[in-house]
């Protein structure tokens, strides 16, 4: 399956660079790699949130169908992580869309915003008040650090800044969706979900792996971790690798320090590191625009450079959960059964002692094609640090997730990317025609069918009188 073509010639017309700053400040990265070892296990984040956190509500308007209410309240990440945030986004706005008659009922499902997703319009006219008519379904928009009047003065856009302003992102979004989900649960509302659309997808994955009861999740047009957006996939082309590049070259704390803090060690990275191009779990085999034979090579770098001793056993305690130890051990008994070596050392070992003509082109590249490839390796090992599913609690019941997925999609490549249903055993994913661009444009409906279904799928599974 190829990749579409609108995707790839949307993301030419948007001339803005990401990532403009660079990595962000190395005592930043370490704070949040040391948040994230927290805030990936469950168990550790039960008293992280009080249970009567402040939640407030300054305005509230009537419309024919529906009664919006607006609030805020302070992110708890200001207080876990002090500073981290800016101080534009410290205090988190959403808006709450509720049915004027319910048809049965209170459900409510938290929306979390996508790239570009600026205030409550867009979320609100495309999904919250069609689901109003449709469904009599409530919505909650929580307003995404950096955007709105959450984004900082500097920041042209939606373009973040810098990388690290992605990983602050989550960790807040994960901290404030507990916030609203305790706060409509105290309330009243019944059923609760969450969606959102790419990002926004993520973002609504993240934060349900760490609520601790059962609770549909409609992640669209995202899948199993960033780290492929950001290196593969279309929006690859709009990160300021220079700058990127001579960060890391010139700052010896990136490699020396930082990058013994990163801790996945998943099963797409072995695969990647052997085949680059059709590897992996993926659910499609498309090849990837934007791919060059240094950035092909990304993932043999990472390794190198970070001189891992793990062993697969070591790689599999990273999952935390039963279901998933078992599947990936069963993945890593297959590698080694192919030939593939268990141990990352052994394999990169095995690739030195081979013939320096068969060791690829890459070798051989010139001074700035290898700063390139560490650069992305580099971004690669980050972004599966904080974004990768597989680093975080599975939720509660997978079988309540419905994965809306484009099948042509080239801003979420899935090639070579461990797929969701490795990861959360049980859930569901249904593809649509198309790729990134139409299916936003095209396919709302479609999205708003899986929510209905997911929440029709935990009423029954969970009945109210035993809520």
């Amino acid at each position: 399956m190829g990749v579409s073509r609108l995707d790839v010639f949307y993301r030419r017309l948007l001339l803005s660079k990401l990532f403009i700053g660079g990595w962000g400040k190395p005592e930043d990265l370490k704070r949040l790699f040391e948040f994230r070892k927290v805030i990936g296990d469950r168990e550790k984040c039960r008293s992280l949130v009080p249970e009567d956190y402040p939640v407030h509500i300054d305005k509230s308007e009537e419309r024919s169908d529906c009664h919006i209410h607006n609030g805020y309240f302070i992110s708890p990440l200001e207080h876990l992580v002090p500073g981290i945030l800016p101080p534009e986004a410290v205090k988190a706005r959403f808006q709450f869309i509720v049915p004027k008659r319910w048809q049965k009922n209170r459900p409510v499902c938290v929306h979390l915003a996508g790239t570009g997703d600026h205030f409550f319009w867009r979320r609100r006219t495309l999904m919250a008040r069609p689901m109003v008519k449709e469904a009599g379904m409530a919505s909650l928009l929580l307003e995404n650090p950096y955007y709105g009047l959450r984004k900082p003065k500097d920041q042209l856009r939606s373009c973040l800044k810098n990388v690290s302003d992605l990983f602050v992102m989550g960790g807040a979004l994960i901290l404030e969706s507990t916030v609203l989900l305790r706060w409509l649960e105290k309330e009243g509302y019944w059923p609760l979900g969450m969606t959102g659309i790419s990002m926004g997808g993520y973002m609504a994955s993240l934060a349900v792996t760490n609520w601790p009861k059962p609770i549909p999740l409609i992640p669209c047009l995202s899948w199993s971790t960033a780290s492929s957006v950001f290196t593969t996939g279309v929006l690859s082309r709009a990160v300021n690798w220079s700058e990127l590049e001579k960060q890391y070259t010139f700052n010896s704390v990136y490699e020396k320090e930082i990058i013994h803090l990163l801790e996945y060690c998943g099963v797409d990275s072995f695969k990647m590191a052997q085949e680059p191009v059709s590897c992996g779990s993926s659910e499609s085999g498309e090849q990837l625009p934007g791919l060059t034979g240094h950035s092909l090579q990304t993932v043999d770098r990472f390794f190198t450079l970070t001189s891992r001793r793990e062993t697969a056993t070591d790689c599999v305690q990273h999952f935390g959960q039963t279901q998933s130890k078992n599947r990936v051990k069963q993945t890593f008994s297959s590698l080694t059964n192919t030939g593939m070596s268990s141990d990352p050392q052994r394999c990169f070992k095995a690739s030195e002692a081979q013939p320096q003509e068969k060791q690829g082109a890459f070798f051989q590249s010139s001074q700035g094609s290898r700063l390139h490839s560490e650069a992305i390796s580099f971004m690669k090992g980050v972004m599966d640090e904080c974004t990768h599913m597989a680093n975080f609690s599975v939720p509660v019941d997978p079988s309540l997730i419905i994965v809306v997925q484009a099948t042509m999609d080239a801003y979420v490549p899935r090639t070579g990317v461990l797929s969701l249903r490795d990861i959360w055993p049980g859930c569901e994913v249904r593809y649509l025609n198309g790729g990134h661009i139409s299916a936003y444009l095209f396919k709302q409906n479609v999205f708003r069918q899986a929510i209905y279904d997911a929440f029709d799928r935990f009423c029954l599974k969970y009945p109210h009188h035993s809520h």
